[in-house]
C-alpha cells in the first residue's frame, strides 16, 4: 500500500488493517489532527489557561453527565464534590441492579490480584474506553494532557472525557460481567466493551461531545489567533507499508 490516504480514519470506528503478506519501514513520528491544524489545541490551550473559561468548561462537562442544574457560585472543588457524589449513586445503582456487592472504587496497578472481581472489571472496562478517547482527542488535533476537570497527567483530558461514559457504559458492563463470575472476566469486559463502541458508534460521539463542551459554537470566545498557511506540509513520512 503507497497511498496512505486509503488506511481506515479514526472516524470509521476501524481499529486495524489486516493484510496477508507486507513489509513494513518503520521511522519515529508523531501522530496528529487529520487536518494537520493547531486551531483545536490553541482554542484548549485557552480555555484552559484562563480560569473563567475553564470553569464554563467543567460546568458543561458536569451538565452533560448529570440532568440537574448547578448552581452558578459553586466553585471548582464544590463542582468535583457533587460529581463524587453522582458517580458513587451509579455504583451503588449497579450493585443493586446486578446483585454484586460493592464496598468502594479500589485496586491497585502494580497488585492487580489482589482487586475483587467487580474492580478489576472496572479497570478493564475504562482502560478500553480510555483508548478510544485517547484515539478520538488526538485525531481531532486536541492535546490529551490538557484537561480541565483533571489536571497534572499527560492523560488528563481523556479522563475528562471518558467520565462522560462511565455511567452508560464501563460501570453497567463491569456489574454485569463481575456477575457472571470471575472466569475470563477481563476477556468478557474487553468484548462487551467492544461491541457497545461499535453498536452505539462512540467514536462518532466523542469529537461532537467534545466540541460541545468546549463550546466551540460560542461566539464570545473568539478566534485565538491567525494561522500561517505554508506551501509545503508535511506529509509522505511516517509508516510505509508496501504490500507483496
Amino acid at each position: 500500500m503507497n497511498d496512505l490516504h486509503v488506511l481506515p480514519k479514526v472516524r470509521d470506528s476501524n481499529s486495524f488493517l489486516y493484510v496477508e503478506h507486507k513489509k513494513i519501514d518503520q521511522v519515529y513520528a508523531q501522530g496528529m489532527g487529520e487536518t494537520r491544524s493547531s486551531r483545536n489545541l490553541l482554542r484548549q490551550a485557552r480555555l484552559v489557561s484562563d480560569g473563567r473559561l475553564r470553569l464554563r468548561v467543567v460546568r458543561r462537562l458536569y451538565e452533560m453527565r448529570f440532568p440537574e442544574p448547578l448552581d452558578p457560585d459553586l466553585t471548582l472543588q464544590q463542582i468535583r464534590g457533587k460529581e463524587g457524589i453522582r458517580v458513587r449513586e451509579s455504583y451503588a445503582r449497579a450493585s443493586r441492579e446486578t446483585g454484586v456487592e460493592w464496598t468502594g472504587r479500589s485496586y491497585k496497578r502494580t497488585s492487580w490480584a489482589e482487586a475483587d472481581p467487580v474492580n478489576r472489571a472496572l479497570s478493564s472496562a475504562n482502560s478500553c474506553l480510555y483508548g478510544v478517547c485517547h484515539a478520538a482527542i488526538v485525531s481531532a488535533g486536541y492535546s490529551p494532557a490538557l484537561g480541565f476537570i483533571h489536571t497534572g497527567k499527560m492523560l488528563s483530558f481523556v479522563y475528562d472525557i471518558a467520565d462522560l461514559y462511565k455511567a452508560e457504559i464501563t460501570v453497567p458492563v463491569a456489574f454485569e460481567a463481575a456477575a457472571e463470575g470471575p472466569y475470563n472476566m477481563e476477556t468478557r469486559v474487553r468484548r462487551r466493551c467492544r461491541d457497545y463502541f461499535h453498536r452505539e458508534r462512540l467514536l462518532q460521539r466523542i469529537v461532537p461531545d467534545i466540541e460541545r463542551a468546549m463550546a466551540l459554537d460560542d461566539p464570545t470566545i473568539g478566534e485565538v489567533a491567525d494561522f500561517d498557511t505554508p506551501d509545503d506540509p508535511p506529509g509522505g513520512c511516517g509508516i510505509r507499508i508496501a504490500a507483496r
